[in-house]
């Protein structure tokens, strides 16, 4: 049962405690965002929604675009350590890039439309947002960069502009995929775009083998 769930449960106007009921009025909130963007959202819907009075929901955000930030945020972060995670989650090149595409796929399935709060806000000429969503396409390319750089011994803005090629080709593909009705079952998408990541950046050796032999594995198909 979600935080609003929980919330809904209850009889109106019982406490909870902070923690919970900022986690229980950022879910109303982005459900509001999500569905009317932020300029047509109101902070009374997003108290009705959360089952609180005004009141209750200004002494947690001053005013919507705190709360918006807040939620930003949260999911900014949220896809950062998501490709973070499938980076680490093995050594072996081709599972992370398989395992990175697969992070923005269930990215743009799982986060109950936040994903359109980063990618396709309607707030971006606001200069706090832009920041903020250039800093997550931006830190998850470092990620990318980081493993790129040490593997093949690339300087860092060559790394950087493979990297950056990378995690672009999975952001657009997987809300490509979303918008277009998921006739693709998300695992078999996300191979699909793996696969061809693969052959892209495995192009690219590894430093110790291009010093052993000077040859130059061809990609795995």
């Amino acid at each position: 049962m979600s935080a609003i769930e929980q919330a809904e449960a209850r009889p109106r106007g019982t406490r909870l405690p902070r923690r919970a009921r900022r986690n229980q009025l950022l879910g109303a909130a982005q459900e509001v965002f999500v569905a009317h963007g932020y300029h047509a959202a109101a902070m009374d819907d997003i108290a009705d929604r959360a089952g609180v009075s005004k009141p209750v929901l200004y002494q947690h955000f001053p005013g919507k675009l705190d709360l918006y930030m807040a939620l930003l945020d949260q999911h900014c972060e949220a896809l950062i350590q998501s490709v973070r995670t499938a980076l680490s989650s093995t050594s072996d090149n081709k599972l992370r890039v398989a395992a990175t595409m697969e992070a923005y796929f269930s990215y743009v399935e799982h986060e109950g439309g936040a994903f359109r709060l980063v990618f396709e806000s309607d707030l971006t000429n606001e200069p706090a947002v832009r920041d903020r969503v250039d800093k997550v396409s931006l830190e998850c390319a470092e990620a990318v960069c980081e493993v790129i750089a040490e593997d093949t011994q690339r300087p860092y803005d060559q790394s950087m502009l493979l990297a950056m090629g990378l995690t672009g080709m999975a952001q657009i593909t997987a809300r490509y995929w979303l918008g277009s009705g998921q006739s693709i079952p998300r695992n078999a998408a996300a191979e699909l775009i793996s696969s061809l990541a693969w052959r892209g950046i495995a192009g690219f050796p590894l430093q110790d083998t291009e010093e052993s032999d000077g040859a130059q594995t061809p990609p795995e198909a």
